[in-house]
């Protein structure tokens, strides 16, 4: 049986919108795009990578993901080469209520009954089902207690706007610190597990 695995990078404030470039995400209006670039740290994400067997994201992660890692050259230098070949291989399973084909290849979509496909999915994959982006996804895999672990890297920056991962309404979650350190750009990284009910 495989893990849903949230990775995800957050403002102190707990923004998680559009970490990665200024046209990302402007859904509100959200003029801070691209936030957590200049902050320097490249071994986590690789590392954490290494063991995605699989992607799991809702229709708007996925399509920024396949107009990017879907695109570039695998033989790219360094990391991404080294993710967009990774990628392209493993299968990448797409929550979307919009979507009537995927064409990134190994894409599939999980169709209407989200949790339902999701528990299937985790049954039948063994290792880390990855799940990046994708706040309205997180909150319904949430809600059905199917979300084994979060990583959260936490930047040194405040923005007072923007969409939140654990925003009103998410549901009460207990969770276990697995794992917490600091970086020198001053990243806090720190693993939660779901406690399991006693």
């Amino acid at each position: 049986m495989g893990s849903i695995v949230v990775q995800t990078f957050l403002t102190l404030d707990g923004v998680a919108q559009a970490p990665g470039a200024s046209d990302e995400d402007r859904e509100g209006g959200f003029p801070h795009g691209g936030w957590q670039l200049g902050f320097d740290d490249q071994e986590t994400v690789p590392e954490w990578e290494k063991r995605s067997t699989a992607l799991l994201l809702g229709r708007r992660t996925y399509e920024i993901f396949a107009n990017a890692w879907g695109v570039w050259p695998e033989d790219a230098p360094g990391f991404q080469g080294e993710l967009t070949r990774l990628y392209n291989r493993i299968p990448k399973y797409v929550a979307s209520n919009t979507l009537t084909e995927v064409g990134w290849q190994n894409s599939y979509l999980l169709g209407p009954d989200v949790p339902g496909a999701v528990r299937r999915l985790r049954e039948e994959t063994e290792g880390e089902i990855r799940v990046w982006g994708s706040t309205s996804l997180i909150r319904t895999l949430a809600e059905h207690d199917l979300i084994d672990e979060y990583r959260l890297m936490v930047f040194p920056l405040v923005l007072g706007t923007g969409k939140k991962l654990f925003g009103d309404g998410f549901p009460v979650s207990r969770l276990t610190l697995i794992e917490s350190h600091t970086v020198p750009a001053g990243i806090v990284i720190s693993t939660y597990r779901r406690t399991e009910a006693s």
